[in-house]
């Protein structure tokens, strides 16, 4: 897939139009790094327990599984600020399935008491819920003992950082959602000097969106360098 041929060749600056990512379940790749993971939601809702954990580091695609088993199950996806704000009834009203992401910043707070209801709550009606945090939850402080005995039976899955190929498949992907055509080598080489998560991928492309229209050249080795250096320095 080619760029428009509305692409100028005077000076510009490029504009910096918003992308959102979508977090369809057509648009996750998986990898070993999550595929456990994905596992786990397809086996929805035969899970032996009410509660699932799902832990790992940042950007490594805990919300994009999130909103993929929201649409499956219907479920919304709450943040943990919208937990401390929030009651167990409103949360839970009408629900049997509910997300919660960055779970494990509600540790140590008074929302422990809310999380706690929530998931008897969903319990008691046979619902399901998930937590995504980037530790696993016996590794959080908590200080309820109730809590922490349930999300300590819970099922605990792990996402690991995204392997060469993923990162690969998403940069692609990425970069064809805005219409620019890369090369494996200039794939290959920014795989093996870039950050590894999905938020610097989502960086990245959008990096070289801007540079290659700005310099009104096609990507390559060359400029994949100059945005790679300005990225990810190294220290």
């Amino acid at each position: 897939m080619s760029r428009s041929p509305l692409r100028g060749k005077s000076s510009q600056l490029p504009l910096a139009l918003p992308h959102t990512p979508s977090l369809t379940a057509a648009n996750l790749h998986v990898g070993r790094s999550n595929r456990d993971a994905v596992a786990w939601l397809e086996a929805w809702p035969g899970w032996p327990a009410p509660a699932l954990v799902i832990h790992g580091p940042p950007a490594c695609g805990k919300s994009h599984l999130l909103h993929v088993w929201s649409a499956r199950s219907g479920a919304p996806v709450a943040t943990s600020d919208m937990i401390l704000r929030s009651e167990p009834p409103s949360l839970v009203a009408g629900q049997t399935a509910i997300a919660i992401d960055d779970a494990d910043q509600l540790a140590g707070t008074p929302a422990e008491r809310t999380l706690l209801h929530v998931h008897n709550l969903l319990a008691e009606r046979g619902g399901h819920l998930i937590l995504a945090a980037r530790r696993p939850a016996s590794a959080w402080p908590l200080k309820l003992a109730d809590l922490s005995s349930r999300l300590r039976a819970a099922p605990s899955v792990a996402v690991g950082e995204p392997d060469d190929q993923l990162l690969a498949d998403v940069i692609t992907k990425l970069l064809k959602d805005r219409q620019l055509d890369i090369g494996d080598d200039v794939v290959r080489y920014a795989v093996l000097r870039m950050e590894r998560s999905f938020d610097a991928a989502g960086r990245l492309t959008a990096a070289l969106d801007a540079a290659s229209l700005a310099s009104h050249r096609p990507l390559s080795v060359p400029l994949a360098k100059t945005v790679l250096d300005d990225l990810f320095p190294a220290e």
